[in-house]
């Protein structure tokens, strides 16, 4: 980091504010700069992000990602990272959201080895699923997506993965928003939009799935 670890912090909390969030408190400062490092260190060599500086680490990955650990609906006890890639936005959540426990899904073993490697070193109760998300044999509250390959296939999936009365948040654009919608099937109830920092029409949609009633 070019100008040290202090700064990245201090710039994380200038970008919050400019997009008319709260500033974290010192210790989730402290561990949002111990992750952008391990970030940097990493991606070199793992290929994690394909946005390599740290602003833009700071503005895409960081506040997007706590933008939406603020939008999920309290009462959310577990929650599964699908596709977690680099850890966004599973890890910012663990952080921001420590009453939720946070499993990171992802089938790509480097970037798995990294998942467990921020874990350990934050100090998050965030537990590591290597492999596929589907092969959990589970249920959880919430289920997020965002940047995964094949989208629409994957957002199959991850419905499937939401406990009746639990919810689907998508990471995406505006223009992709609907055809994600359809693919999730007719079981949620689409209710809350949130516009994520930055433009680009990029927003967190959150779905919630009908509890089917006895007939």
């Amino acid at each position: 980091m070019s100008d040290g670890a202090d700064s990245a912090g201090v710039r994380l909390n200038a970008l919050l504010a400019e997009a008319g969030l709260a500033a974290l408190d010192s210790t989730e400062t402290r561990r949002f700069e111990e992750y952008l490092s391990l970030i940097l260190r990493w991606n070199a060599r793992v290929n994690l992000t394909a946005i390599r500086s740290e602003e833009g680490i700071l503005t895409r990955h960081f506040v997007e990602s706590i933008t939406c650990a603020r939008a999920l609906p309290e009462g959310i006890a577990t929650l599964l990272d699908f596709g977690s890639g680099g850890g966004f936005p599973g890890i910012p959540i663990a952080l921001c959201r420590p009453e939720i426990a946070v499993t990171l899904a992802e089938s790509q073993g480097k970037k798995a080895a990294f998942l467990s490697e921020a874990v350990r070193v934050l100090g998050v109760t965030a537990k590591i699923h290597s492999g596929r998300a589907e092969s959990l044999g589970t249920d959880f509250d919430c289920v997020t997506l965002r940047a995964v390959d094949r989208m629409e296939a994957a957002v199959r999936v991850a419905a499937q993965l939401v406990r009746p009365g639990g919810w689907l948040a998508l990471m995406t654009t505006g223009s992709d928003l609907e055809k994600l919608k359809a693919a999730s099937g007719a079981e949620f109830l689409w209710s809350k939009l949130v516009p994520l920092p930055g433009g680009e029409e990029r927003v967190v949609a959150l779905g919630e799935r009908e509890i089917s009633l006895p007939a």
